[in-house]
């Protein structure tokens, strides 16, 4: 066991462990934004469609199925931020001895991730906080929030969606963070290439056109819903 923890400790503390970290952890973030995006583009289908997809998550395995999955994407997103942070100030206290332009501007790159990657943990608080624990609301009200399926009462998460979003501080807070998530995106999908050795001079303007086109299709995909919500759609 000892010698387990000194092996995981010494290649934590190399700059090739961190950077595998997030570049694994951030496959692995990448797959569920897409996952996620596809089941929120189900209430556009109404309220039956949608909540029956949202009774299917919190029943999987007697409703612990949810509760593994939250907390493995909540220690999935500390270890990226974690790893981030760490990887940037190691790179950054290595830089100082031989600091040039070329360096600064890569800097200046890894610290906008590390704030639009805050900003990002923030929203995601915020977003368990709304419709997950559902704080500072009624969504828990069983008498306004209820919904007949297929002969059984069920929580109506079709309307909660569409009342959270009906308020336009969180409609505007949840652009301006899928704005940065997109911007984070951008940089980050064509990181993991590099980090796992699939970028090359060859395949560098493809892995660009990649992670583009797969930040613009997460960033259209979850604005138009509060955008639609707030246009009128579901009142």
């Amino acid at each position: 066991m000892n010698a387990l923890t000194r092996c995981l400790e010494t290649y934590w503390s190399s700059s090739i462990g961190k950077k595998l970290v997030v570049a694994v952890t951030g496959i692995v973030l990448v797959l569920f934004l897409a996952g996620h995006l596809i089941g929120n583009l189900v209430v556009f289908m109404g309220p039956e469609p949608f909540n029956a997809y949202a009774y299917f998550l919190h029943h999987m395995l007697h409703g612990a199925g949810i509760w593994i999955f939250r907390i493995a994407m909540l220690v999935m997103i500390a270890a990226h931020i974690i790893a981030t942070i760490a990887l940037t100030v190691q790179n950054r206290a290595a830089r100082k001895s031989y600091e040039h332009p070329a360096t600064i501007q890569a800097s200046r790159s890894s610290r906008y991730m590390i704030l639009s990657g805050l900003t990002i943990l923030a929203f995601v608080i915020y977003h368990l906080l709304h419709f997950t624990a559902r704080v500072g609301n009624e969504y828990n009200n069983p008498e306004l929030y209820k919904f007949m399926l297929d002969g059984k009462e069920v929580h109506n998460a079709w309307k909660m969606v569409i009342d959270g979003f009906n308020w336009w501080p969180a409609t505007l807070f949840y652009v301006i963070a899928m704005t940065l998530l997109c911007s984070h995106l951008m940089h980050g999908v064509g990181s993991i290439f590099q980090t796992l050795g699939f970028r090359s001079k060859k395949s560098e303007s493809l892995i660009k056109q990649i992670s583009i086109g797969y930040a613009l299709f997460i960033w259209l995909g979850f604005i138009s819903i509060p955008i639609a919500i707030l246009l009128g759609f579901g009142r």
